[in-house]
């Protein structure tokens, strides 16, 4: 159960209690017979210094809610009793008023007061020296200036530096909306990510795997050679995906720290070694592919290795998909970089390739990310992907 508030703990509360304690403090100077201060004040009793200084204290209650009216009150106040005579009580509560002013009001005021204060300061001491007829009368400028200038100027100072403080916590929060939309931003961008990559794993097998399920399905007629054919295919292309996914989500579990070991800079020729198994499984599949290499093979940093596989993957998947039954690899180890390039017939009728093009936006993006190019479409009546992904220690 929440405690119940104490008196003066909120806002309203606590100007209640300001007001409240100033005029507890002025009633203490009342009572010490602080009224008249000026020696010619005109012979009234001293109990018509009371109200300006209740009058000035309620204006330093309404210092926040309204600062304006506050003002008002509390220089009526200070005026009716500069006429009296003047109380010290009722100008030290006026003191507060004007630094309230300042801090709670509109720019405008605390501009206004500042002028005004000095303007009065230097009246005072200008009348002071021609009354007297000396330089000492400056000091009548005095009071003006510590009950009027000063307070106006610990009032602007409090005020910027809330205002300061105010502004760095907007960009503070500014900041902290920035870094939340970035996260979010990078895990949407993570998350597009390993939806590719769960293509480029699972889906070039499953393909593989649909496609001859659906040859021994609707041809009854197969012998038991050409349906172990096609569940050996089936099983090797099942084996494969698990094996690559199994490989994925142990990648996915590594922790954070192991991100610094990454070898992604560090030559290989693991991934595309196995390219001749790739072929071997579309070629099982039914597609006729003929593999060329050009140039010295060399290893690879890594991410061209791994880009490169994924590439001819498929590649070779939508060209049994979609193609007409042949395709031509080709890998050209450049002195510059890797080419990938794979040519397939086009089925009868066929202007382009179908689907949902998921294939076709994560291989683009392998060899845009490798700082290379890739462009997929028809060629002289063939369907071409081709990519060029540069390399990190060209040869001369």
């Amino acid at each position: 159960m929440r405690p119940p508030p104490r008196f003066g703990s909120g806002t309203p509360g606590r100007d209640l209690v300001l007001a409240v304690g100033s005029l507890a403090g002025g009633l203490v100077l009342y009572g010490l017979g602080t009224q008249p201060q000026l020696d010619n004040a005109v012979d009234v009793p001293e109990t018509v210094f009371l109200p300006p200084l209740v009058a000035a204290c309620v204006a330093v209650g309404l210092r926040r809610v309204a600062s304006r009216a506050s003002l008002a009150l509390g220089t009526v106040a200070v005026v009716v009793d500069v006429l009296l005579g003047g109380s010290l009580a009722t100008i030290l509560v006026y003191t507060q008023v004007l630094y309230d002013a300042c801090v709670y009001g509109s720019p405008r005021t605390w501009r206004w007061l500042l002028r005004i204060t000095v303007a009065l300061s230097v009246l005072g001491a200008v009348l002071g020296v021609v009354l007297l007829g000396r330089w000492e009368g400056v000091g009548f400028g005095t009071p003006m200036a510590v009950a009027g200038v000063l307070p106006v100027l610990t009032g602007i100072s409090v005020r910027q530096y809330r205002d300061q403080a105010a502004a760095e916590r907007a960009r503070a929060d500014q900041t902290a909306r920035l870094v939340e939309l970035d996260r979010r931003q990078a895990v949407a961008a993570e998350r597009a990510r390993m939806a590719r990559e769960l293509h480029d794993v699972v889906a070039n097998h499953l393909s593989a795997v649909a496609i001859h399920a659906t040859a021994v399905l609707s041809v009854p007629s197969l012998d038991r050679a050409q349906v172990t054919t096609a569940l050996q295919v089936i099983r090797e292309n099942s084996v494969q995906g698990l094996t690559e996914m199994r490989q994925m989500i142990g990648l996915l579990r590594e922790p954070a720290e192991g991100a610094a070991g990454d070898t992604s800079d560090e030559p290989t020729l693991a991934r595309l070694a196995e390219v001749g198994g790739l072929v071997d499984r579309a070629t099982a599949a039914g597609l006729a592919v003929r593999t060329r290499y050009a140039g010295e093979p060399r290893p690879v940093p890594v991410g061209v290795d791994l880009a490169a596989y994924r590439i001819v993957q498929e590649s070779l998947t939508n060209a049994l998909k979609h193609g007409g039954g042949e395709a031509e690899l080709v890998i050209a180890y450049e002195p510059t970089g890797l080419v990938v390039t794979v040519d397939n017939a086009l089925r009868a009728g066929d202007a382009a390739v179908s689907g949902a093009g998921a294939g076709l936006i994560g291989m683009r993006e392998r060899a845009v990310l490798l700082g290379g190019s890739f462009t997929a479409g028809p060629h002289d009546r063939r369907w071409r992907v081709r990519a060029e992904l540069p390399t990190s220690d060209p040869t001369p």
